[in-house]
């Protein structure tokens, strides 16, 4: 089982739309998937259009007092599962607080899906905190979206100095580039510095307008357009990442 965990330090970089597109693109190829929303704004959950008629909370899940696999639900699309956000916990303090002192307390709740899953997609919340070093720590592959800017490179060297700092193999860090405009001689100078960094993926994600109409069709691209530039490009990364991991 390959454990994915897609993040940011930041927010609005195209986190959440890259785990949806990615996840169904390794359902469609077969592989048994599952989605974890553990981002508290929940928008994985709300493209898939799951509405859990109860959930055993996050603080449950990850405490051993129920088996994580009493939160999963099945999605409209095969071979493809969701373990929906939990809003009980906005702020996700509880968790926070319960993991601490513990680097593996999300490692071993996924543990007894070893042989039910082949991917583990996670959409992480954004932020420095003992939740995300547990999913640094669970993660096969730390999959991190990066806008060719200033700030976002600046964003992108602190989350390598955090693993740094904390011990984490840095080997799990892979990044791809998201939301580019090519027209923009910003992004060309800062896509062609970084692709010298092993890190990054040759293929990125447009700024394009289908991907904001997911949230509109609560579905993946590839399900209201499929022919899309979008589309392809989301096609294209996820042969690419499926090439290195397999």
């Amino acid at each position: 089982m390959q454990v994915i965990a897609l993040y940011n330090l930041k927010g609005g970089v195209g986190k959440t739309a890259s785990c949806v597109n990615l996840a169904y693109l390794a359902a469609a190829d077969g592989f048994r998937t599952l989605l974890w929303d553990i981002d508290p704004q929940g928008s994985s959950t709300f493209y898939y259009k799951v509405k859990p008629k109860t959930h055993p909370g996050i603080k449950k899940l990850i405490s051993k007092s129920h088996a994580l696999e009493s939160a999963i639900m099945s999605t409209d699309f095969e071979m493809l599962d969701l373990i929906p956000a939990d809003h009980s916990y906005k702020s996700f303090d509880i968790m926070v607080e319960e993991m601490k002192g513990s680097k593996n307390m999300l490692r071993q709740a996924l543990k007894p899906l070893d042989d039910e899953y082949d991917f583990v997609f996670i959409d992480c919340p954004p932020g420095f905190s003992v939740l995300s070093e547990n999913i640094f720590q669970a993660a096969d592959i730390v999959l991190m979206p990066v806008i060719p800017t200033t700030l976002s490179i600046r964003t992108y060297q602190m989350v390598k100095d955090f693993f740094k700092d904390k011990g984490i193999d840095p080997g799990k860090m892979m990044c791809f580039f998201t939301m580019v405009d090519l027209r923009k001689n910003m992004h060309n100078e800062i896509m062609d510095e970084l692709y010298k960094d092993k890190r990054f993926f040759q293929n990125y994600v447009p700024y394009l307008s289908d991907v904001e109409k997911m949230g509109t069709h609560k579905a993946p691209i590839m399900e209201f357009a499929n022919s899309s530039y979008a589309a392809t490009c989301y096609r294209e990364l996820w042969t690419e990442i499926k090439e290195g991991v397999l």
